[in-house]
């Protein structure tokens, strides 16, 4: 009996049979990629493209081949998908992508002068994006072939070379390139941005800010154009030029968003502020800057020292400046000595932004603690936890209210718990290790945790400022100095200074100690903490007369 797939023995793979059934074989690819069973699928779909004349089947088979990265398989389809419709410009673009993607430059070189046949200003960029040669010998080789191709004027052929070299580090040359393709296309925004960047990474102010003018009185219908010039500008720090520039291209385009916004900020910047809220105020209904233009609206409300004014507009944004523009607000609520209302508006932002709370939960605590109300800070926060259990930056913020002797226990079990969601956390190992050290117990379990840290972050002083601690209890003074003199040449901070010269007296290391010393003197002038370490230095002896 006759069937549309064999049933696959060991190492088999299914296949159609001779009796060709596109929606029967389409299925057992289906069924093959729900089951994980890539060979089969590949097989089916690859044989179900080169038979088919469906457009449809055709991209499915190539989508399967790309997602599974067999670019074999890709590479077939798509050059059988170009011998059976040789014009379709869909297919040569696939082609040439995945040509690109194998690292096959002539086929893709070919494949490209093909496609500007049939369309000689097609934007081939698009075949490059996310799989440029990353290496430069690639690169080179896919120049040459490009070079080499019949279409090698074609000036977007010359882009695709002008970017490579470019990517090469061959600036000059690069920009040689695009100047041949913007005499054939001179209108191109891409070209025009394309040069300008290439003079910038030059480090050619001058020039690019010329060529950049010429382009904008050029193409004053360009708005691409005229904004990049804007932006340049504003980075070179000559933000007045900027914003007469922005104002005259409002006049002629008063709707534009983006220059809206950039003229708001500009504005901002220069201390015009009522320009600058004319500019904003026109984008509180945007979709794209409604919340940037909120909270620019509040920072210029608050330079104008309108708090009021500021914290109504802070309560307006949302998205990714939420955190930011509430913290601005409980500075407000800061500055007009105003903790309690602080305090209430968090907690009426959770009953609205439940999804914040956490952050919430945090400046509320914060909050607490600066109005020396710590006993209140851990409550809440014992609250929050119980509300959002496997949070560890509610855990931890709780971790350092708590007193590392009247709270051990309390402390042990947050620790673990945080040590459990991020086992390889340092800021948790370190707390942990460091925590252990100050109630001086489980020391060589402590100093597990602290060395373990130090593999994620071996360059942090806090770290290391453990492992110093941690040594110096075990009575392991050359491994204490060794590190506390790392971690201070990285944070000049005196406490750890101090520790250091401690263990340097500790080891017998009486001259290096004095040093370190002087160094501490020198660095830290009439610092109490180095009183102690000047009670160590012995009396020098009187000299005989």
């Amino acid at each position: 009996m006759a069937s549309s797939a064999h049933i696959r023995a060991s190492g088999e793979i299914y296949h159609a049979n001779s009796n060709y059934n596109a929606i029967k074989q389409s299925m057992i690819a289906e069924f093959a990629l729900t089951y994980h069973d890539i060979p089969t699928a590949l097989h089916n779909y690859t044989v179900l493209a080169i038979k088919s004349n469906s457009t449809t089947v055709k991209q499915r088979a190539l989508n399967v081949a790309i997602e599974q990265d067999d670019l074999k398989a890709a590479l077939d389809i798509a050059t059988h998908w170009v011998v059976q419709e040789p014009s379709d410009v869909p297919a040569l673009f696939y082609l040439s992508h995945i040509a690109l993607k194998a690292h096959e430059y002539e086929l893709a070189a070919e494949t490209l002068d093909k496609i500007l046949k049939i369309d000689p200003n097609a934007d081939l960029e698009k075949i490059l994006v996310g799989i440029a040669p990353e290496d430069p010998e690639d690169r080179d080789y896919l120049i040459d072939a490009l070079r080499k191709s019949k279409e090698r004027d074609n000036p977007s052929v010359l882009v695709l070379i002008a970017g490579l070299e470019a990517q090469n580090g061959q600036l000059e040359q690069a920009l040689t390139t695009i100047s041949r393709a913007l005499k054939k296309r001179a209108n191109v925004t891409g070209f025009i941005l394309m040069k300008a960047n290439l003079l910038s990474a030059l480090g050619n102010d001058e020039e690019t800010l010329k060529w950049y003018n010429k382009a904008s009185r050029k193409h004053k219908n360009n708005i691409e154009v005229r904004l990049a010039e804007i932006k340049y500008l504003i980075k070179l720090d000559k933000s007045e030029e900027a914003l007469n520039k922005l104002e005259n291209l409002l006049k002629k385009w008063p709707h534009e968003e983006e220059a809206l916004f950039i003229a708001g900020l500009t504005s901002i910047d220069l201390q015009q502020y009522e320009k600058a809220e004319k500019y904003l105020v026109e984008l509180r209904y945007s979709t794209q800057y409604q919340n940037e233009a909120y909270y620019y609206l509040a920072v210029n409300a608050e330079r104008k020292q309108h708090f009021e004014t500021a914290k109504a507009y802070y309560r307006l944004v949302d998205g990714s400046l939420y955190t930011v523009s509430r913290r601005s607000m409980i500075n407000i609520f800061s500055a007009q000595n105003q903790p309690t209302d602080a305090l209430r508006f968090l907690t009426q932002e959770r009953v609205n932004y439940p999804q914040y709370a956490s952050f919430l939960y945090q400046a509320q605590a914060d909050i607490l603690k600066r109005m020396d109300n710590k006993k209140a800070a851990i409550r809440l926060l014992d609250e929050a936890i119980k509300n959002i259990p496997d949070d560890p930056e509610l855990i931890y913020s709780e971790v350092l209210l708590l007193d590392a002797f009247q709270d051990r226990e309390k402390l042990d079990k947050l620790l673990k718990k945080l040590l459990e969601i991020e086992p390889n956390s340092p800021t948790y190992l370190n707390a942990y290790a460091y925590t252990l050290a100050l109630q001086n117990r489980r020391l060589d379990e402590a100093r597990q945790y602290v060395e373990h840290a130090l593999e994620f972050a071996p360059e942090q002083a806090s770290i290391l400022d453990t492992l110093g601690y941690i040594t110096f209890l075990q009575n392991d003074f050359k491994t204490s100095a060794q590190v506390l003199e790392q971690a201070y040449k990285l944070s000049q901070n005196v406490k750890i200074g101090v520790r250091y010269a401690k263990s340097l007296y500790m080891q017998g290391e009486l001259t290096k100690f004095s040093k370190v010393l002087q160094q501490l003197q020198k660095n830290h002038p009439n610092d109490p903490q180095l009183e102690q370490l000047k009670s160590l230095l012995l009396p020098q002896p009187m000299k005989k007369s």
